[in-house]
Order: C-alpha cells, then sequence, then structure tokens
C-alpha cells in the first residue's frame, strides 16, 4: 500500500459509477457520507441495524441509486450477506465505508457487563467483520478501497467512555495490521479516518451511567467535514487523515504530558464533554437501536462555543509546558 496518497483507485469499468458500502448509514457520519456519494453519482448500499431509520437515510440520498439492506455488524453471516447484497444488485463492490459504533458512558466498573461486552462487539469485532469481508470481495474483483472511520479516541484516553476508548484503540491497530498486509495485495486500499468532536446523534444515542449524556468536545466538527475527507480516502487512499484542528494538539499532550493530561482531562470532560442535564441509566442503542434518534445532525449545534476559552487555557497550559526542550519532540509526533 502506498505510504501518502495513493494514485486514484480505478476498479469500475470505465464511466462506471462507483458502487458502495456504507456501514453505520442511518445516521451521522455514515449518513452523510451516504448523501455525499449519491449526490456525486454514486450507487450507494445502506446498511445498519435499524431498516426504518435506513429509509429515512434513503430519502435524505437519491432513492434510485441506494440499497437498503439491515445489518448487524457484529454478525459476520450477516455482514457477509450485506456484500453478497451488492454485488448481485450491482455485479462489484468498489468501496466500503465503514463507520457502526456504539458507546456507552460511566465509570468502567459501573457500566453492566453486558453493555461492555455488547460496545466492544459492535464497535471493534463489527470492524473485523466488516474488513474480512471486504477484503475478501476485493480479492475477487482484484482491487477495492476499504474506508475505516476511526476517533481521536483511537489515540488517547478519556474517563467514562472506556468502552469507546477500548474498542477504538484496537480498531487502529488492526486497520495498521491492514494496512501493511495490503502492500502485498495490488490496487486493494485501507484507509483510517479518524475524527474529534463530530456533531452527530452518537452521544444522545450512547448508553450513559453517569446521570448525563456526552456531548461533543470543541472544537467541533461537522458531520459532513468528516464525509468529504471520507469520499476523498475512498479514490484517493491515504493511511490516516485527521478532521479536527485540535487533534494533534490534543495526542501531543496526551503523549508527552501525561502528568498534565490526566489532571486536566476530568475536569474538562465534565464542563465540556457532558450535558448539563440528568438523565436516568440506560443502555441507549448499544444493546438495540433506537431509530428515532437517528439523524444526521445531533443536537448539540454549537454549545461548545461557550467554552472556547477553557480550550484556550488548556491549549496554553500544554503549550507553556512544553517548552524549549520538546523542539526535537515535537517532530516526531
Amino acid at each position: 500500500m502506498h505510504q501518502g496518497v495513493a494514485d486514484a483507485v480505478r476498479v469500475p469499468p470505465p464511466g462506471s459509477p462507483l458502487v458502495v458500502v456504507v456501514t453505520g448509514a442511518s445516521s451521522g457520519i455514515g449518513r452523510a457520507t451516504a448523501v455525499l456519494l449519491t449526490r456525486a453519482g454514486a450507487r450507494v448500499i445502506l446498511a445498519a441495524r435499524s431498516e426504518s431509520a435506513l429509509r429515512h437515510a434513503q430519502r435524505d440520498c437519491q432513492d434510485g441509486l441506494t440499497l437498503v439492506v439491515p445489518t448487524d455488524v457484529s454478525q459476520a453471516s450477516e455482514v457477509d450477506a450485506l456484500i453478497a447484497a451488492a454485488v448481485d444488485r450491482y455485479g462489484r463492490v468498489d468501496a466500503v465505508v465503514h463507520s457502526a459504533a456504539v458507546l456507552a458512558y460511566g465509570r468502567f466498573e459501573d457500566v453492566p457487563p453486558e453493555v461492555f461486552d455488547a460496545s466492544i462487539s459492535v464497535t471493534l469485532l463489527g470492524t473485523s467483520n466488516v474488513a474480512r469481508a471486504a477484503l475478501r470481495q476485493f480479492a475477487l474483483q482484484e482491487g477495492g478501497s476499504l474506508v475505516v472511520v476511526g476517533s481521536i479516541l483511537g489515540k488517547i484516553a478519556t474517563p467514562y467512555m472506556s468502552t469507546y476508548v477500548t474498542a477504538k484503540w484496537a480498531v487502529h491497530g488492526l486497520v495498521r495490521c491492514l494496512q501493511i498486509e495490503a502492500r502485498q495485495t495490488p490496487n486493494v486500499y485501507v484507509s483510517l479516518v479518524t475524527p474529534g468532536g463530530v456533531d452527530t446523534p452518537v452521544y444522545t444515542q450512547a448508553g450513559t451511567y453517569l446521570g448525563r449524556h456526552g456531548r461533543p468536545p470543541p472544537p467541533v466538527s461537522s458531520p459532513e467535514n468528516v464525509a468529504e475527507v471520507i469520499v476523498r480516502r475512498i479514490e484517493h487512499p491515504r493511511r490516516e487523515s485527521g478532521v479536527g484542528p485540535a487533534n494533534g494538539l490534543t495526542v501531543f499532550g496526551f503523549r508527552f504530558l501525561p502528568g498534565l493530561f490526566d489532571r486536566a482531562v476530568t475536569p474538562l470532560m465534565k464542563v465540556v464533554g457532558l450535558s448539563s442535564g440528568h438523565v436516568a441509566d440506560t443502555s441507549g442503542n448499544v444493546l438495540r437501536p433506537q431509530p428515532g434518534g437517528d439523524a444526521t445532525h445531533g443536537r448539540g449545534g454549537r454549545h461548545w462555543m461557550r467554552w472556547v476559552g477553557v480550550g484556550g487555557a488548556f491549549s496554553a497550559a500544554l503549550a507553556v509546558r512544553r517548552g524549549l526542550s520538546w523542539a526535537h519532540s515535537a517532530r516526531a509526533n
């Protein structure tokens, strides 16, 4: 696999539209990606657990360019059936975009074991199921592009999100293995897209055992911003593409200033990463879908603007603590 931006993937016959499978297509980043792809003329297979939510997403797209296939990515047989349905309809699969994930907020010991395990099953094992089925199909047709949506939480740790952090760290590791192995399979590409905070319903759809919902931490990107990067990576693969202006600084603080990071992250999480209103404990959409809450955008909007000063203060503290002695380490980051 090319180490930087690869040549454009040329899987479909000349003049043919791209055929793309999108998991997590009922909501958030997956839904925005499906809409963007259909507007560009691609044939898109929409996959998620809830058929009713997928039908709403289909109406956002150009209906004639989409196929709805309800799929639980934690079940390998359902993922295999998803890829088979795409091939049956269109004869091939040029790309697979995997964005399906679930999570629950809470201290590790407060999250019920079945909820923790289900989160890992959907987010991590779902990624392995999708990757396996996609790569198998790409091998048969001698080409294809897999784009996996990771997260900045696959690079750092934060309190109350062990379900997601654990899964995303593992997803990032899996993707790097696949990228190295893909060097031996011409015309097969694997890309990772790592967003920071994004305005999607994932935060209010999540389970919570904190008495509070999550919300996107600042600075917040739109799902459309992430979708644009994903679509570029389909035809122009890259090892990793970050989305979010503060990602680099946050990762630097986690890696090189762990003491400061650990002291600051919990109070910051309580201020900017959690809602202010009380909610009852719930498993959210972890154990079963909640189609009524699926949409492209979340409820948070631009709430974080009230706290931009907090983020700025933290950034300044990192810069001061870094000092001149960190100049050489910055290059490695």
